[in-house]
């Protein structure tokens, strides 16, 4: 369950950093 969650976490940020830097994607 802590493993899934930091899974989630870690792909949220990922996605918030793409939003936010379009240009290196």
């Amino acid at each position: 369950m802590i493993l899934l969650a930091i899974i989630v976490i870690c792909l949220f940020i990922y996605l918030c950093y793409a939003l936010f830097n379009p240009e290196k994607f």
